[in-house]
């Protein structure tokens, strides 16, 4: 479906509830979605927010970060400028305008404990992936996924992109921004309800084996991604609920 206000442009799929675009007027586009991505269900979309939940990885004989990047979302509410979907205990909101909003909701409705993970794994469209920088991250400690998941501290320096990178940021409720010097733009990346920042760029090797992913288009889109994962994962008391946000904005 889409989304059209005066100030931007969006695109939500049911399937997922899985927002692919969201473009100021004026401006290039924020969100990076694939040019090979398969639009086909049981299959999730690559690029745009994909929604993780309820864990982030992969888990034995279960598909990889959940089911719900994959499975049909019910559409509850489409207003000026705004989308609620649901699926289950969960629901999520969609706000466009100058900034995009989004909200993830769980609600634990069972009369036990609920333990699980989450993410809105946001790609982000950049000039050059060789230039970017993202700051808010210093001296946080992180999980390097793409080196053994050995535990480590990023120094004083901003995040710099220079081979695959797969870091989980821990402990950290901090806004990020990427700087983009290609596109001459900063995208600000605020949140709340979240103790977790995964970046992600798959670089060049990696993205050769990803069908759905152009080979070349790894230059061109950073992962920042809201989260509540690993260490950070949550624990909902029955009968309680839980809001992840994130509000990005140029």
């Amino acid at each position: 479906m889409q989304i059209s206000t005066p100030d931007a442009e969006a695109e939500i799929y049911t399937q997922g509830a899985h927002l692919t675009r969201w473009t100021p007027r004026g401006q290039r586009p924020v969100i990076f979605t694939s040019s090979r991505s398969l639009f086909v269900p049981g299959k999730a979309i690559r690029g745009g927010v994909p929604i993780i939940y309820p864990w982030f990885g992969p888990r034995e004989g279960q598909p990889m970060h959940g089911f719900a990047r994959t499975s049909e979302w019910k559409v509850e509410n489409l207003a000026a400028g705004t989308a609620e979907l649901s699926l289950s205990q969960l629901r999520f909101r969609v706000s466009v305008g100058l900034t995009l909003g989004m909200e993830l909701e769980v609600h634990n409705d069972s009369n036990e404990p609920l333990t699980f993970e989450e993410a809105l794994h946001t790609y982000f469209a950049v000039g050059d992936i060789h230039q970017v920088s993202v700051t808010g991250l210093e001296n946080t400690a992180y999980i390097d996924k793409a080196d053994g998941c050995r535990e480590k501290r990023r120094d004083s320096a901003p995040v710099r992109i220079a081979k695959e990178t797969d870091e989980v940021y821990l402990n950290t409720r901090a806004a990020c921004v990427i700087d983009d010097p290609a596109w001459s733009r900063r995208i600000t990346i605020e949140k709340t309800g979240s103790e977790s920042t995964v970046v992600w760029n798959p670089w060049i090797e990696k993205s050769k084996t990803m069908s759905d992913l152009d080979p070349e288009e790894w230059r061109g889109m950073l992962c920042v991604e809201t989260a509540n994962v690993a260490s950070n994962a949550i624990t909902l008391a029955a009968g309680a609920t839980h809001k992840m946000t994130v509000r990005v904005s140029l």
